[in-house]
């Protein structure tokens, strides 16, 4: 790691020189957690007028910008450069990949600072926040203190986010084992590394730490990975990562863990594996600890922070956002959810979360994107399925990269979900959120000029499939009869 861009990064995020301001006599908005929806939730607020304060215990930017979605995507592009120079020999271009895993974690720190500024603690401070750094609790139901600090708040929201969950498995508080939040830092490529989780954390770093030569077994206890996806996109990335080189274990669980050497003995079904490093992918739990919520009247559990549909919580004046409150647990959600709480808490308003309906994206190669509607509840919804396979997309076929499908499912036309599999399929599916946010139906898809070649054209395709199964024989009998009334020789009379 780059000791300037982690400077860099921490002058933002977590300024040495910082002190926390003179609390105002009251606020009209305390936002607890500096992550996603926190920063959202301040820099809303403020933008409005109210007087804000924020309290974040560590850095600013939380999980995305210090141990998430930013250097894991920034680890991902340099693994699908890797996955290019393999594939360069199918399309005439042959080239080595050549690993410097010094230089791609160097990378991931300097990516990292080049995004602080939007969520530094300056740029809140000029719009009129009044930034803390330091650990909350509540002293009462309309008072937090943070040190010597104590914020009273007309109303207040608890952004505190998740942490990676530790699964009880025999010996392991007794390794060093890796998280998200400790593996971005590694110096030294490990030479045999295990994963435990088969969601999209563990599938999207064992893919690219095999990519870089690593030698990786994933363990998954479900019988698939993605055992949240769609049945058919789980075979496709398991298949990809297979070929990239994760040796993939499902149906089993680790029941002990033991040092053995330098390295880690773990012991599985199929086992035992012996590994340099072990990281731990099986899931996050909702970081709520050490706020004294009982103080404040608000109710939780193991399973975060209670809300009702509004992000209210058992305390009527405080709300809740994110991670924290919810086991939808992306930035994007995070983002949504804290403007629902800034229009519900500030100006009575009576948004409801459930009315949201949130993408997601696995960023495996090929990528997995869903929206709505899924396979395993399309029944229960009345909904029926289209799927076109990538080797019907011509953009796929070019690319040779016809591994996936786009699955678009309707009701009487009206689209309600989709699942994408392919390279891009995030940036694909954000096209279905607005189709479905606009009420548009499959016929919309087909009348509309999508350019070529791309991979939208695979919504047209889907709209002509429905049209074609629109046309009903009785139609189709209608329609014979109408074009043979037209080429009756009288027909053209004068």
């Amino acid at each position: 790691m780059s000791q300037r861009d982690d400077e860099r990064l921490l002058a933002h995020v977590r300024p040495d020189a910082w002190k926390n301001p003179d609390p105002l006599p009251s606020y009209d908005f305390v936002v607890i957690g500096g992550g996603t929806a926190g920063l959202v939730c301040a820099a809303g607020a403020a933008a409005l007028g109210a007087r804000v304060a924020l309290v974040e215990r560590t850095r600013l930017g939380g999980e995305c910008l210090n141990t998430g979605c930013v250097p894991s995507k920034a680890l991902l592009r340099s693994a699908r450069v890797v996955a290019e120079a393999r594939a360069g020999a199918a399309v005439g271009v042959n080239a080595n990949a050549t690993i410097d895993f010094d230089a791609v974690m160097s990378r991931l720190p300097a990516r990292q600072a080049a995004l602080a500024p939007n969520d530094s603690a300056s740029r809140l401070a000029s719009r009129g926040v009044h930034v803390f750094f330091g650990a909350a609790h509540f002293e009462g139901p309309r008072e937090v203190r943070v040190g010597d600090a104590l914020l009273r708040f007309r109303k207040a929201v608890l952004a505190t986010g998740s942490r990676p969950a530790q699964p009880a498995i025999e010996g392991l508080s007794d390794i060093p084992y890796l998280t998200n939040e400790t593996v971005f830092s590694l110096t030294l490529q490990p030479r045999a590394l295990a994963v435990l989780g088969g969601g999209a954390v563990g599938c999207e770093l064992a893919q690219a730490f095999a990519l870089f030569g690593t030698n990786v077994t994933l363990i998954e206890r479900a019988p698939d990975i993605l055992p949240s996806e769609d049945h058919e996109a789980a075979r496709i990335v398991r298949a990809s990562m297979a070929n990239d080189g994760v040796r993939v274990l499902t149906g089993e669980a680790v029941s002990s863990m033991r040092r053995y050497g330098d390295g880690v003995q773990i012991a599985h079904a199929s086992g035992p594996t012996v590994v340099d490093a072990v990281l731990i992918a099986t899931g996050r739990a909702p970081l709520a600890d050490g706020l004294d919520l009982e103080r404040a009247g608000i109710r939780h559990d193991a399973e975060g922070i209670t809300v009702n549909d509004f992000l209210q919580t058992s305390n009527p004046r405080v709300y809740a956002a994110g991670d924290v409150c919810s086991r939808v647990r992306f930035t994007h959600a995070a983002d949504a959810m804290a403007r629902i709480v800034v229009q519900n808490a500030l100006f009575f308003g009576r948004r409801r979360v459930s009315a949201l309906t949130i993408p997601s994206c696995i960023f495996t190669r090929p990528e997995v994107a869903h929206i709505g509607v899924t396979s395993s509840d399309a029944a229960a919804w009345g909904a029926r399925a289209l799927t076109v396979s990538l080797d019907q997309v011509d953009r796929a076929v070019v690319d040779d990269e016809t591994d996936g499908f786009v699955r678009i499912y309707h009701r009487g036309g009206r689209i309600v979900g989709a699942t994408i599999v392919s390279p891009h399929a995030g940036d694909v599916i954000a096209a279905v959120a607005v189709a479905m946010r606009a009420g548009a139906t499959l016929s919309d898809m087909a009348a509309i000029p999508f350019p070529y070649p791309t991979l939208g054209l695979a919504f047209k395709r889907a709209g002509d499939l429905y049209r074609s199964e629109a046309l009903t024989p009785g139609i189709a009998r209608v329609l014979r009869w109408y074009f043979g009334v037209k080429l009756l020789p009288w027909s053209h009379s004068r």
